[in-house]
């Protein structure tokens, strides 16, 4: 969409004057069309509820006070959603309208002034991985340090650890799985970290906003050991969980630490619509987990086919997307294969030039056992 506005000079010479320099050189995150495709770009949950459950729902909703601001039925949220997780004994619990904002309040509780001589404050993770971290690091004006992942996509425990130390980092992120690449730190590799991260005085923000598809949960290794992680937040979101469309997420951690940040939450954040959808799905968390189920053996399926297909290197998954690497001599491959796919009708994600060691790679979303053929189908005729 086009307006008169945008060659005005005066508005040219305002956005000049008062929009900040960073904010102008910057690019609005980039959604894709998906109107007639298989979408297979963002990681959501394939499924849609039961014509049953639909209809529950709608009634559910249609009853609701749309003309009052949301009320104290947004606790009963924090504490389904405390129970979900089994949430570790002196944690609190705060809701974010997804977990982007969670991050975004994140940086700016960090953004303490700095002193004369003193370092900016700085915010850490390992590269490739979410977009966000850097952005929101951006916005509140604090550095992004990125720390390259090897080349298998494990953390680089030396240089993480040298840059904690070094760096003093605000925050550092650790995505659990990673996104784009889908796998899971090792265990001794995550301790080294989070204990430079204590060493060092930062806030450590694990992030498993895919848990539903993964093996492993981080709160296990809290529970063992609170004294160890008394530094370390979680976030999770109900997106992966089936809910992208209702932005919910939520972050826990030791109730101190949380009430900070949770200050800066805006007054009614989450609305009447989103707090009651997330409560029903709680309350029918088992069609949810049989939908999880599916996406788990949709994605052994799918790591079987791709990986005996030739011309592709498929990445282990422990998250509802797939990371290949398209094989040959052409150097956008990766490219041609993303518009190949495209014109068959299948939407991927070309994640080929977020980052020199995804070169020629795409992202592929699980999806359903009739979306998967098709991309499959796609995919194979592309190469």
């Amino acid at each position: 969409m086009t307006s008169t506005f945008e060659t005005d000079p005066s508005v040219t010479s305002l956005i000049a004057r008062r929009i900040r320099q960073d904010v102008q050189s910057m690019h609005a995150y980039a959604i894709q069309d998906s109107v007639g495709m298989v979408k297979l770009d963002a990681m959501e949950n394939p499924h849609r509820l039961p014509p049953e459950l639909q209809a529950e729902l709608g009634a559910r909703l249609g009853v609701l006070a749309l003309n009052r601001y949301p009320d104290g039925r947004v606790n009963d949220l924090r504490r389904a959603l405390a129970a979900h997780a089994d949430m570790p004994q002196g944690f609190d619990i705060m809701l974010g309208n997804g977990s982007d904002e969670l991050i975004s309040l994140l940086a700016m509780a960090c953004d303490v002034p700095t002193v004369p001589g003193q370092a900016k404050p700085a915010v850490l993770a390992p590269v490739p991985g979410f977009v966000m971290y850097a952005m929101s690091a951006a916005l509140q004006g604090l550095d992004f340090i990125g720390v390259p992942l090897t080349t298998d996509f494990a953390l680089d425990v030396p240089a993480m650890v040298h840059r904690i130390a070094d760096q003093k980092p605000a925050i550092v992120y650790l995505a659990y799985p990673n996104n784009p690449t889908a796998n899971l730190w090792d265990a001794g590799d995550m301790a080294q970290v989070i204990a430079a991260a204590r060493t060092a005085g930062s806030i450590v923000a694990i992030d498993e906003a895919y848990q539903p598809f993964s093996s492993r949960t981080y709160l296990d290794v809290i529970r063992a050991n609170p004294a160890e992680n008394s530094h370390v937040l979680l976030m999770r979101t109900m997106s992966k969980f089936g809910l992208a469309g209702v932005r919910i997420g939520y972050m826990m951690g030791p109730a101190a630490l949380v009430q900070q940040v949770d200050k800066l939450r805006p007054p009614y954040n989450i609305s009447v619509l989103n707090y009651e959808c997330a409560l029903f799905a709680l309350a029918h968390q088992d069609v949810f987990a049989a939908q999880a189920a599916d996406i788990r053996a949709q994605r052994a399926r799918l790591l079987a086919t791709l990986g005996a297909t030739p011309g592709l290197t498929v990445f282990e998954s422990d998250a509802n997307m797939i990371l290949v690497r398209i094989e040959g001599e052409d150097a956008d491959r990766a490219q041609k294969v993303f518009y190949g796919m495209k014109a068959r009708g299948v939407l991927v994600k070309n994640v080929s030039k977020m980052h020199p060691l995804l070169a020629h790679c795409l992202r592929l979303t699980v999806g359903t056992a009739y979306e998967n053929d098709q991309m499959i189908t796609a995919l194979q005729n592309s190469l």
